[in-house]
């Protein structure tokens, strides 16, 4: 009998099952979509940090500012910042914002950009709050009229209007309803103010570091005097001495002549006098001293009619607790510092040192110097 014919078909591949090379093509076609997709996703993401990562300038001039309203979402700050030129676009703000995970620490105000920035670096700035602030410093013991020529001249507005906000005594109503103006009560220190700020915004922000220092010192000092009369005193303090040790002092003197019916003679209220009734020219003379004024403490017993100068934290403390001496008197050594006296006799021997010979030493130096450079 003739053995069976093979089967017929297609001949089969060693080592290979049916289904196998479908599998493989489509094994193929996933991993080569995954591949395009992940060349996109790099594409995307280069793409993205460029944008970010690019110093980007797009405005005019040297500086731009912009305001960031309080509560702006990240939209609308995006638009707003491209609208100014600061970032190219709001897609490449929020770029920014998502990669630095800022989407809720952005901080309102008004920022000043200068040159090409980064939009990471903008949004960095935003998170950091640093906004555009401008700084003025008063010093202690000047008065509103010296604080608006200050005012001034840096820049920030014309004095008038810094001395018409100063005249407003409402501000301190409460706390003195004696004042007529705010002499006293704008208290020395460094202010910072954005572009918008006026005299009035900055005077009121002064009143309230008055009312801050206020609530610190005087419940820890128990003053039972008028508020008036503290800072009327502190505001002598402030223009008499700048040494810090020679407050509490220099407040025990005028507080035990108070006490003991004495005059003040302080010449700092005498050149007041002078300054208000226009005729302070630089140099205080004895004739001076019979100036007609509530103010002038060699004519008229007591403290004057209101402070003359703002005094600092240093000369309120004073005011309030003097120190415990029983000087009199005293009498400026020339170098800032002073001379205390308890008797007449004892300050008079300090007035020939130190206002006398001292003088006729310094001018008679002066001659031998200048007979000397003569040779």
């Amino acid at each position: 009998m003739n053995p069976a014919p093979p089967p017929v078909g297609p001949p089969s591949t060693h080592g290979e099952t049916p289904g196998r090379r479908p599998r493989r093509r489509w094994w193929l076609v996933i991993t080569a979509v995954l591949v395009i997709a992940a060349v996109a996703v790099a594409g995307i993401l280069y793409e993205a940090h460029r944008r970010i990562a690019t110093p980007y300038q797009g405005y005019e001039g040297a500086e731009a500012f912009v305001e960031i309203p309080q509560g702006a979402g990240v939209i609308a700050i995006g638009r707003t910042l491209a609208r100014a030129g600061v970032v190219r676009d709001e897609t490449t703000f929020r770029l920014a914002v998502w990669r630095l995970e800022a989407g809720r620490l952005l901080k309102a105000g008004e920022y000043q950009f200068a040159g090409p920035l980064t939009a990471e670096q903008v949004v960095t700035r935003l998170v950091r709050g640093e906004v555009f602030l401008r700084t003025i410093t008063f010093p202690e013991g000047l008065t509103f009229q010296e604080m608006g020529r200050l005012f001034e001249s840096r820049g920030f507005g014309p004095a008038s209007a810094f001395v018409a906000a100063a005249r407003n005594r409402a501000l301190v109503a409460d706390l003195d309803p004696a004042a007529r103006d705010l002499e006293g009560y704008l208290f020395p220190e460094t202010y910072s103010l954005s572009r918008t700020a006026t005299a009035v915004d900055l005077v009121a922000m002064m009143v309230g570091q008055f009312r801050k220092v206020h609530a610190d010192l005087w419940p820890g000092a128990g003053a039972t005097r008028p508020l008036r009369e503290v800072i009327t005193l502190a505001s002598l303090v402030e223009k008499e001495t700048a040494v810090p040790d020679e407050r509490p002092t220099v407040a025990a003197v005028y507080a035990n002549r108070l006490r003991l019916g004495m005059p003040l003679q302080c010449d700092p209220t005498v050149i007041y006098a002078l300054v208000k009734a226009g005729q302070w020219n630089g140099n205080l003379t004895r004739t001076n001293l019979q100036v007609d004024s509530p103010y002038n403490t060699y004519r008229y017993p007591g403290l004057p009619p209101g402070p003359i100068a703002n005094p600092g934290r240093g000369a309120v403390a004073a005011a309030l607790v003097p120190g415990d001496v029983d000087y009199l008197y005293f009498v400026s050594r020339n170098d800032g510092s002073h001379e205390f006296a308890t008797t007449l006799a004892d300050h008079n021997r300090n007035v020939q040192k130190y206002q006398v010979q001292y003088f006729r030493d310094k001018r008679a130096r002066e001659r031998a110097e200048g007979a000397g450079r003569g040779r």
